[in-house]
């Protein structure tokens, strides 16, 4: 799967534009974490895990959690984000904790399955209405960055690729008359 492609599927699936796709496009280019004030710790990526998982949750295909989904949205924030996307994202983390406290008397590590989910649900709301009144200066929805992050780094890792799609390692043989059935996954 090419990058235009992936960014094509995750704006057509967040209904927007990728946030830091032109640098993913043309490459990232690593900062210094420390400098940029962006440093992940255990907590931070076992916390992303938690939000990736509950949108792409375990099924009869591996989770985003098992796809190690938190680490990627680390190294995309602290290689492929501006800086004002940095801060929006860190910030945004504590105010999706702020919201779930909120709506549920807990913080979201300690919410089970349902609640995580109705509080995304809402979060995933408020950022398509708050996305259709940004103004260009305004800073992007935090929600946004977390939900495009995880469907991004959830289809270009290997279990989201191998368990999802009809994937034929490269180099293999053309074959232009593949039998196809309703129902078949796609072929990558």
């Amino acid at each position: 799967m090419e990058r235009r492609e992936l960014l094509k599927m995750v704006a057509l699936a967040t209904g927007g534009v990728v946030i830091g796709g032109e640098l993913f496009l043309a490459g990232c280019k690593s900062k210094d974490a420390e400098v940029a004030g962006t440093v992940f710790s255990a907590d931070n990526i076992a916390f992303l895990d938690e939000v990736a998982e509950t949108i792409i949750p375990k099924t009869t295909t591996a989770g985003a959690k098992e796809a190690e989904v938190g680490k990627f949205m680390t190294v995309m924030v602290n290689d492929c984000y501006e800086e004002a996307d940095q801060k929006t994202f860190h910030e945004g983390m504590k105010k999706l904790d702020e919201a779930c406290n909120k709506m549920h008397g807990h913080s979201f590590m300690k919410a089970e399955p349902a609640h995580r989910k109705e509080l995304l649900t809402s979060l995933d709301k408020e950022a398509k209405e708050y996305m259709k009144t940004k103004k260009k200066e305004d800073p992007n929805h935090y929600f946004l960055m977390m939900k495009q992050l995880t469907l991004m780094g959830y289809f270009t890792s290997k279990p989201g690729l191998e368990q999802n799609f009809n994937y034929q390692q490269v180099p293999g043989k053309y074959d232009g008359a593949v039998p196809y059935k309703k129902g078949d996954k796609l072929f990558v």
